[in-house]
């Protein structure tokens, strides 16, 4: 095998390097329509094949001209299947950004059962992508782990970084899952969930108490007798801090917040 001289990697596109005197570079689309390389060159209906079934093409080019063509093929995790269908049940809608072909990237998520796609995006614009969701109305929260998913972490509403990913990626992220497992994902939003469940629910509590105890206190029924001493007030306080509803809710919410369905 020949070796090969002034090797460089473009990032979102592919690599490229010289290799016996020739400009020899290997990429997905992208790449070829940067260089104005038709895919006729190759084999169409071989690679046809591959993207159908959700493989990841990479062309070969030499000097201008596809000389081969070959198939990356990822299998889809249990984990990430299960994380969407918890999405989906918690009513929350799925968008995929990657830089993989459009028909690669329409393959896995009819597999996975994703509601929109945005392919062959390059790392620069995946921001853009965000934004566009935003646009639309929608709040975005972003799961990245490498450095060029760092901008759109930071433009989304909630930017989730993988623990195991880059530390650009952590930097520019809100929340840092401590695994590489996609469900906890659906573990940050139930916690989310039940924080504020739990803050409404003390809010009530508090709101309710105050309004009864305190004009109790301020003597507003010493008319007719009655005021209520401030240490029977605090007491109160106490004792509905430790209702039984309350230490269920706080016990659920906790439960809520760890487990994925």
């Amino acid at each position: 095998m020949p070796a090969a001289s002034g090797f460089r990697a473009m990032a979102g596109r592919g690599v490229e390097a010289q290799v016996d005197g020739a400009t020899v570079a290997v990429g997905g689309p992208v790449l070829l329509r940067e260089r104005g390389v038709p895919i006729s060159d190759g084999s169409p209906t071989a690679v046809s094949g591959w993207e159908d079934r959700g493989a990841a093409v990479l062309h070969v080019i030499r000097d201008h001209v596809i000389v081969g063509s070959l198939a990356l093929e990822d299998q889809v995790r249990d984990e990430s299947r299960a994380a969407v269908e918890a999405l989906h049940r918690r009513g929350v809608k799925v968008a995929m950004i990657t830089g993989d072909a459009k028909q690669v990237a329409k393959a896995v998520a009819a597999d996975l059962g994703i509601d929109e796609v945005f392919a062959e995006v390059l790392p620069e614009d995946k921001d853009s992508a965000v934004m566009d969701l935003q646009q639309r109305g929608h709040i975005v929260a972003m799961v990245g782990d490498g450095v060029n998913d760092a901008p759109a972490l930071a433009r989304a509403d909630v930017g989730i970084a993988i623990g195991a990913g880059t530390d650009v990626a952590i930097e520019s992220a809100g929340i840092v899952l401590a695994s590489d497992d996609p469900r906890g994902a659906v573990s940050v939003q139930l916690l989310s969930r039940s924080s504020y469940r739990k803050m409404v629910q003390n809010l009530w509590w508090s709101a309710g108490y105050n309004l009864a105890a305190i004009p109790l206190a301020a003597g507003v029924l010493a008319w007719a007798g009655f005021v209520l001493p401030m240490a029977v007030g605090a007491i109160a306080m106490s004792l509905l801090g430790s209702l039984p509803p309350a230490r269920r809710a706080a016990r659920l919410n906790i439960i809520d917040a760890v487990s994925v369905e």
